[in-house]
């Protein structure tokens, strides 16, 4: 570890701190349908769209219809993205002649970017058209998004209402989400990006001679365009296979920078949205403390890890060149252009919220680095989390940590002046046994099962168990990234796969929904002395506490067989 390394990290979380009131500010306007500096252009297209959708903007839902409306919206985009992949071989720029993608793969894909997931099966520069990238899977980049977005502003009206049986309108606030937030950051992200190198054309791949005589083909195409909504939209999936490690999509230090930080940008904003809202500014930084914690606690242990690199280097017996590269650290599947401090807080980054994008390669960490994206992602992707998702996850563990709060006290809890009740904590415990389940069956039915589960691992042992769980934790989790080391392009891992991402993201929405409802039909009531408190740092450190406890009570056995007995099988001479 350098002081150098420190220094970046430390800047980064300074950089998402500093933007955390600007933007949260500007969606807490945006949602309240308060004027903004972007109403005189955007106001005509929104009015334009609802009018060609017939879409009334003033009816309020209640969480049923809310639900219902982003469900059957889903289910369309879903299915327009599978047609359109097993259309695309008809479809136009398509100038490499790719065929259409196969039912299983087309089926996961489809669910995988509708989820907000961008799970990815496939190499998308030998897969995937420019008419599937642009109009498939760059659009899904936007409006998943906004689904997110939109519930979380759901959940955080039905906690800031008092007596109303509605939540807002879910075709408004998916609107606004991707007008007034997510297009004019991808616009102005995109031109950045293409002045930095990013590629941005329709032209078909080149071949070239390379200085040995051998032939290259070099991919190209529409690029930016889907990178910078891939990161603040915390999507992940890459243009190309390498994903954010690719000089076509991540080539400067800092394009890598602002990928980053576009991953928790909106996330961290809606921390300082939700104080806006409910008229607790203390609040929302109590909960984004919370989150700046674990965070760092994440990042620390993934960068120790990494540059300590492994310990058979050093062992006795080990050649001196072996010894003479310990210093330098774990450089295996990391770009030397990014180094080992940049690669371990992007991994931390990536599934700290659910994007997935990687600049390295997860399946080349140590094992105790390696353990950090992995258990990220086990907690509900709740540091920051997804755009959206984050905001609605950790707001059902406040839920939870306010009911023990109440317990501790021997009364009832309550929260920002509405009482927590026996529907919204079985609502909270719904979320987190789903969540769990689903990760759980079926990397346990994997691991017995030779026809279609282990047949697939290119890694015996821990670490070949390790793959299969962070494949299955990434789909709940919604957040795409993978280890690398295990073949999932099967009709096994394409079809529980895609279950899993969709269980992951629609049944972790429809609980938090519900709760919303419920807390916005409550009477608002005055604190008292045995109210416990939101905004202190006892209720941040309560916050982490059950956040960590629910993590690692759940998963902790299944790490003990992965990651964390490698680690010690490793010192101790065994690798995998």
């Amino acid at each position: 570890m350098t002081l150098n390394g420190w220094l970046q990290i430390l800047f980064f979380l300074l950089v998402v701190f500093a933007v955390t009131p600007l933007l949260g500010g500007f969606m807490a306007r945006v949602f309240s349908r308060q004027r903004t500096w972007l109403d005189p252009v955007l106001r005509p297209f929104e009015r334009l769209i609802y009018r060609l959708t017939g879409v009334d903007e003033t009816h309020e839902m209640r969480w049923t219809e809310y639900a219902v409306s982003l469900l059957l919206f889903s289910v369309v985009s879903m299915l327009v993205l599978y047609a359109m992949q097993r259309l695309q071989a008809v479809l136009p720029w398509n100038p490499q002649g790719f065929a259409g993608v196969a039912p299983p793969l087309a089926f996961n894909t489809a669910v995988s970017f509708t989820t907000n997931t961008n799970w990815q099966a496939y190499s998308g520069e030998s897969t995937m058209s420019y008419f599937t990238q642009m109009a498939g899977l760059a659009y899904h980049n936007f409006v998943s998004a906004a689904v997110g977005m939109s519930v979380a502003i759901a959940f955080i009206r039905g906690i800031a209402q008092k007596e109303k049986d509605t939540l807002g309108n879910f075709w408004v606030d998916m609107v606004r989400a991707s007008l007034w937030v997510l297009l004019p950051i991808a616009i102005v992200g995109a031109l950045f990006l293409v002045s930095q190198g990013v590629v941005q054309n329709l032209k078909a791949y080149d071949t070239v001679t390379t200085v040995e005589g051998a032939k290259q083909v070099i991919a190209q195409g529409p690029a930016a365009s889907q990178e910078i909504i891939k990161q603040f939209g915390t999507n992940g999936g890459g243009f190309f296979n390498a994903n954010s490690a690719h000089p076509f999509e991540n080539p400067t230090p800092l394009t890598n920078f602002l990928e980053m930080f576009g991953i928790f940008a909106i996330s961290s904003g809606l921390t300082y949205t939700l104080g806006k809202m409910t008229g607790s500014p203390k609040h929302g930084w109590a909960v984004w403390a919370a989150m700046a914690f674990l965070f760092l606690a994440g990042v620390s242990v993934a960068y120790w890890a990494e540059a300590r690199g492994n310990p058979l280097l050093t062992a006795a017996g080990a050649d001196q060149t072996a010894t003479a590269m310990s210093p330098g650290g774990n450089m295996e599947g990391k770009e030397v252009r990014f180094g080992i401090a940049n690669t371990a807080l992007f991994a931390t980054v990536t599934t700290d919220a659910s994007c997935g994008a990687v600049n390295g390669w997860h399946d080349s960490f140590t094992p105790l680095g390696g353990l950090v994206p992995l258990a990220n992602m086990q907690l509900s992707e709740v540091v920051f989390g997804g755009v959206g998702a984050g905001m609605y996850g950790v707001l059902v563990y406040i839920i939870l940590a306010v009911f023990i709060a109440g317990l501790m006290v021997g009364r009832t809890p309550e929260y920002l002046g509405k009482k927590i009740q026996a529907f919204e904590v079985q609502m909270a415990m719904l979320t987190v046994l789903i969540f769990s389940l689903m990760i759980l069956t079926f990397t346990a039915i994997s691991s017995v099962s030779p026809g279609f589960g282990t047949s697939s691992i290119y890694n015996p042992g821990p670490h070949g168990l390790s793959e299969m769980l962070y494949a299955y934790s990434s789909a709940a989790a919604n957040n795409g990234s993978a280890f690398g080391g295990i073949s999932v392009n099967t009709n096994w891992y394409n079809t529980t796969l895609g279950l899993t991402m969709l269980f992951g993201r629609f049944f972790m929405i429809i609980p938090p929904l519900a709760i919303a409802g419920s807390l916005s039909r409550k009477k608002q009531i005055p604190a008292s002395l045995g109210t416990f408190p939101v905004t202190t740092p006892l209720f941040t450190a309560l916050l982490v506490g059950v956040i960590v406890i629910v993590g690692a009570l759940t998963f902790f056995p299944a790490l003990s067989l992965g990651p964390i007995v490698e680690h010690f099988m490793l010192n101790a001479g065994q690798v995998f």
